[in-house]
């Protein structure tokens, strides 16, 4: 049986001052994308990644198994339910794999980046280490991911000034580092990481540095992290409208229905995110409407399915009324069963706007999922409604 493809991404955030370097370039990148359709209307298009593990249909959501695994399901059952491609953490599978999981952002009062790299203290054991980018790029080529990441020196979305215009320049430096260690480039696709937070020129230097590296793939990185939605998806549309037409776009840390949507509308491939996983875990169901909190005392006596229209194993055996008993006697049974409903709605989801591209009925397919989650145009937030506008899909 074929396990979902794994890639790790190694994530930074804080850090100090260095100056620029010279560009290099990584000769005859493989083109791994191939683009089946495209929104004669929005930048939403439809393609095929062709990794060495088998390939994989774009647009397409990642779960997040930060140590190669996730919370509440196993691989096995990621495969039946369609998962082709999952996102690791290079940080935690290179220091321990078997540890529990902390997410990099988490661990900013350990960590102190410099040029060199970013050196952390572990949270397990107090013990320093060096992740720099010749380390990690070593660390994924060790794994095997089909795709790997750069390191990137990443800032909060909503850090101003001076340190956000460093860690741009400084994950150019070190995009070219990973560059010259990757040992591997015929089996392993790096991916480079646009930085820039917010600064619209500072991200515009950086899309035009990057690109002029011949790399397998582009990730937008430094956003979902606090700013507005307004503020977002100016510069996820800015991004995609520079990005190279033939290669992977990767929009890091993304995973609400209604931000997966909009952003495939203007352009991004790629999208993980925790939340799925991380919100089943609260007890709640993901739906076409927005979601279920099955611990209400509502669902005590509902015998439907979460969804009726859903062909996961947990809409097809268990009711929101047994859900909802598991959940009030703190039985992890429910934690499994919505993790893999919570997944499927995604892959489901993914797949459904896939369909609507190829069959050049995406603007409507839009349309209709915004009145079946918001209930009336009017009552859809402004800033979707502004960034469909923008790529001449309206809700009207």
């Amino acid at each position: 049986m074929a396990l979902p493809r794994v890639f790790h991404c190694p994530r930074v955030l804080a850090g100090k001052m260095a100056a620029a370097a010279s560009p290099t370039s990584l000769e005859s990148a493989p083109r791994i994308l191939r683009l089946v359709a495209e929104c004669s209307r929005s930048r939403a298009r439809a393609g095929e990644l062709r990794l060495p593990h088998g390939p994989v249909a774009t647009p397409v959501f990642m779960p997040v198994g930060t140590q190669a695994t996730m919370k509440g399901i196993t691989a096995e059952q990621l495969d039946e339910l369609g998962c082709r491609i999952c996102l690791g953490n290079t940080y935690h599978l290179g220091l321990r794999p078997d540890s529990g999981g902390f997410q990099m952002v988490s661990l900013v009062s350990l960590s102190e980046v410099t040029e060199e790299g970013v050196r952390f203290r572990s949270p397990y054991d107090g013990d320093e280490t060096l992740l720099s980018p010749e380390r990690s790029v070593e660390i994924q080529n060790a794994l095997g991911s089909d795709i790997i990441m750069q390191l990137d020196d990443v800032v909060s979305s909503t850090v101003t000034g001076p340190r956000v215009k460093e860690a741009m320049y400084r994950s150019i430096r070190w995009l070219d580092r990973c560059i010259a260690a990757h040992r591997r480039p015929d089996k392993q696709n790096l991916f480079a990481i646009i930085q820039g937070g917010l600064d619209a020129d500072l991200r515009a230097t950086c899309l035009e540095e990057m690109t002029k590296r011949d790399v397998p793939g582009f990730a937008i990185g430094g956003l979902s992290g606090g700013e507005s939605k307004g503020q977002f998806w100016r510069m996820v549309a800015l991004s995609t409208s520079r990005l190279p037409k033939d290669k992977p776009r990767y929009l890091m840390g993304v995973g609400y229905a209604t931000d997966l949507v909009v952003c495939v509308a203007l352009g991004c491939d790629m999208f993980d995110c925790v939340f799925p996983t991380r919100t089943a875990r609260f007890g709640s169901a993901l739906v076409s409407t927005g979601n279920l909190q099955l611990r209400k005392k509502q669902f005590q006596k509902d015998f439907r399915p979460i969804d009726p229209e859903c062909s996961c194993p947990t809409c097809q055996k268990h009711s929101r009324a047994f859900l909802h008993a598991l959940l009030h006697s703190n039985n992890t049974a429910a934690l499994h069963h919505l993790t893999v409903h919570n997944i499927a709605y995604q892959l489901q989801l993914m797949g459904a706007v896939r369909a609507s591209i190829v069959e050049k009925r995406f603007p409507d397919f839009v349309r209709d999922f915004m009145c079946t989650m918001y209930g009336d145009p009017t009552l859809c937030p402004t800033w979707a409604t502004e960034a469909l506008a923008s790529v001449g899909i309206t809700l009207s």
